[in-house]
C-alpha cells in the first residue's frame, strides 16, 4: 500500500482552482526572473541562467501537473513577452538552439513533481536524487535539439550544452535539495 503525498503548496494553501492558477503563474514568472540572471559563454549558444533552479522548485512545490503547467506557461509567455534568457522572446528563440532545454523544462517539472507526489521531496537524501533526475531530463531534451540546430554530433552537443553546466547545475540541485526539505521541516 502506498501513501499518498501532496505537494508542499497543497499542504500550506487550500488548493482551490484560483490558488492553483496563481501558483502556476507565480512559478512561470519566477522562471522568467531566473532567466534574467544570465552569463553568456563565448563558445556555446547556451547561457548559464537560474532557470533550472526555478524549474526544479516548480515541480517540487507544485507537483506534476501544476509544475508542468507553470513551465508550459513560461514557454508560451516567452513567445510574446521578454521572458527568455537575456530578455529575449519570440518563436525564433523558443525553437532555436536552446529550444530543447525549454521543452525539457516542462517534462522536468512534471518528473520532479511526480517524484515529489511520491514523497521524494521530504528529505535531503531523497530530494537531491529527484532534482538530479529533473536536471537529467532537461539535458535529455536540450542536447539532441542543440545537436540538430547546430548541425553537430551528439558528442559536440554534450561538450557545448552539458559539460560547462554540470557544476552549476549540481549546485542548483543541492540548493533545491536543501530548500524543499527545509520548507517541509518548517511546515511541521
Amino acid at each position: 500500500m502506498t501513501t499518498a503525498y501532496l505537494p508542499l503548496a497543497s499542504t500550506v494553501l487550500p488548493r482551490k482552482r484560483a490558488v492553483t492558477v496563481a501558483l502556476v503563474v507565480s512559478f512561470a514568472l519566477l522562471t522568467a526572473a531566473a532567466a534574467q540572471f544570465r552569463i553568456s559563454l563565448p563558445f556555446t549558444p547556451v547561457p548559464i541562467t537560474g532557470q533550472t533552479f526555478a524549474v526544479l522548485l516548480a515541480g517540487g512545490v507544485l507537483g506534476s501537473r501544476a509544475g508542468a503547467a507553470s513551465q508550459a506557461l513560461y514557454w508560451m509567455a516567452g513567445l510574446v513577452f521578454p521572458f527568455y534568457s537575456g530578455g529575449e522572446s519570440g518563436w525564433t528563440v523558443a525553437t532555436g538552439a536552446t529550444g530543447g532545454y525549454l521543452a525539457g523544462f516542462i517534462v522536468a517539472a512534471w518528473a520532479v513533481g511526480t517524484l515529489a507526489e511520491r514523497g521524494q521531496d521530504r528529505t535531503v537524501a531523497s530530494a537531491i536524487p529527484a532534482f538530479l533526475a529533473g536536471t537529467v531530463v532537461i539535458y535529455l531534451f536540450g542536447v539532441p535539439w542543440l545537436a540538430h540546430e547546430l548541425g553537430v554530433s551528439w558528442q559536440r552537443a554534450v561538450e557545448l550544452g552539458v559539460v560547462p553546466f554540470v557544476i552549476g547545475d549540481l549546485v542548483k540541485v543541492a540548493l533545491a535539495g536543501l530548500l524543499l526539505p527545509g520548507a517541509w521541516s518548517l511546515k511541521r
